[in-house]
């Protein structure tokens, strides 16, 4: 029944700060066609799937969540090169680390320390 996910959501204190993260850094394409809702936000485009910005209060603390996001929830994306990754991050001073079960991958948190992994594709 069930064979994809459709998008994932994520809470931001900010859509602004928040798309200039996804997109200006991870390099993620702002969906023009998001309904206009009673509240702020942004859809992504990820391939075939998106990810879709909330501007809502959040009910989960931001702060004193695991430094490394593989032991807190979170969006694993595959990417081509990971090593461009960790020098678009390094670039923009967002910390990150290394996965812990010996893959090319790496976490880091957005703005609003939701946690992302990333992986290596190929």
């Amino acid at each position: 029944m069930i064979h994809a996910i459709h998008h994932a959501s994520l809470l931001v204190a900010d859509t602004r700060r928040a798309v200039g993260f996804y997109r200006d850094v991870l390099g993620l394409e702002v969906f023009q066609d998001r309904p206009d809702l009673p509240f702020p936000g942004a859809w992504l485009v990820v391939g075939e799937q998106q990810i879709h910005l909330l501007e809502l209060p959040n009910p989960d603390p931001v702060e004193q969540r695991p430094e490394h996001g593989g032991r807190d929830r979170h969006i694993a994306f595959l990417v081509d090169d990971i090593d461009q990754l960790q020098r678009r991050l390094e670039a923009n001073g967002i910390p990150f680390t290394a996965s812990r079960s010996g893959r090319r991958a790496l976490f880091c948190r957005d703005p609003d320390a939701n946690a992302l992994e990333f992986i290596q594709s190929s």
